[in-house]
């Protein structure tokens, strides 16, 4: 029917059209189901008239039947009446009246027909929409779907691409120099410490001996003038015996400190 062509049309015109867009499938089935929604009450209008078409032509059928018994009756009472000739007429008109009656019954038999052609049309139309409505329903479930994989894909290149991946390997290699640096400067102020706590303590170490070399020497000038005074009425001799032991305690003693200090450095 023209009616059920027009609603293919229109909607496989918006189809394109949101092909040709790239509109939001949701917005673009709610749209076509809008249009179809009005083309189904269009349906459902038009089925409608040609209903109140039919119910017209089915009470014209009764008239004119009714008519037509009408002058039926008027042939009898004129017929017992004796007058024959008014009961002819009133035949012929009863023949007139049954003529249209059979000719409304005709229409009104196509029109009847019609209607429940329409009727089926429009139950079909009606299933046809609930089905559009479930397909609208799944065809959104795809849609939504279908953009979220292709963002997630986008997404995926995005991340395949290996300028991003040089950045990581760029940046992790920085932060590993910088960690190699950090540790030598540490190790660096390790051993400069330690080689400053082992210059502090040579240095102590020496002060200590010089220290001692000098409490040495006054020890032995102090031995010496007190080994002078009291001897010095004896002869030459003497004295040059005590001065050679004297510088042999000497030795032995310088001998007995250095010793020490080797077994203290030990």
């Amino acid at each position: 029917m023209g009616l059920f062509d027009r609603l293919r049309r229109l909607i496989r015109a918006s189809v394109n059209d949101t092909i040709r867009r790239h509109e939001d499938p949701e917005k673009v089935l709610n749209e076509i189901l809008l249009d179809m929604n009005k083309q189904l009450v269009e349906a459902k209008r038009n089925v409608a008239t040609a209903i109140a078409e039919e119910k017209r032509l089915e009470r014209q059928v009764v008239a004119q039947e009714e008519k037509a018994q009408e002058w039926e009756r008027r042939a009898v009472v004129a017929l017992k009446a004796g007058k024959e000739d008014l009961a002819r007429e009133a035949l012929v008109r009863k023949k007139r009246e049954d003529d249209y009656a059979r000719q409304f019954r005709a229409q009104y038999e196509k029109q009847h027909e019609a209607v429940e052609g329409l009727k089926t049309a429009l139950r079909g139309l009606q299933d046809k929409m609930e089905d559009a409505q479930r397909q609208k329903n799944l065809l959104v479930a795809r849609a939504k779907r279908a953009e979220a994989q292709k963002r997630i894909q986008e997404v995926i290149s995005g991340l395949d691409d290996t300028s991003a991946f040089q950045a990581f390997d760029d940046m992790a290699a920085r932060v590993e120099n910088l960690e190699a640096e950090s540790e030598a400067i540490a190790e660096l102020d390790v051993v400069s410490t330690d080689k400053s706590l082992e210059e502090e303590i040579a240095a102590l170490e020496e002060d200590s001996t010089d220290a001692m070399l000098e409490d040495l020497r006054r020890k032995v000038a102090l031995d010496s003038e007190s080994a002078g005074g009291s001897e010095a009425g004896a002869g030459t001799g003497a004295d040059a015996g005590s001065r050679a032991e004297d510088a042999s305690d000497i030795d032995t003693s310088l001998e007995e400190l250095k010793r020490r200090m080797r077994e203290t450095a030990e």
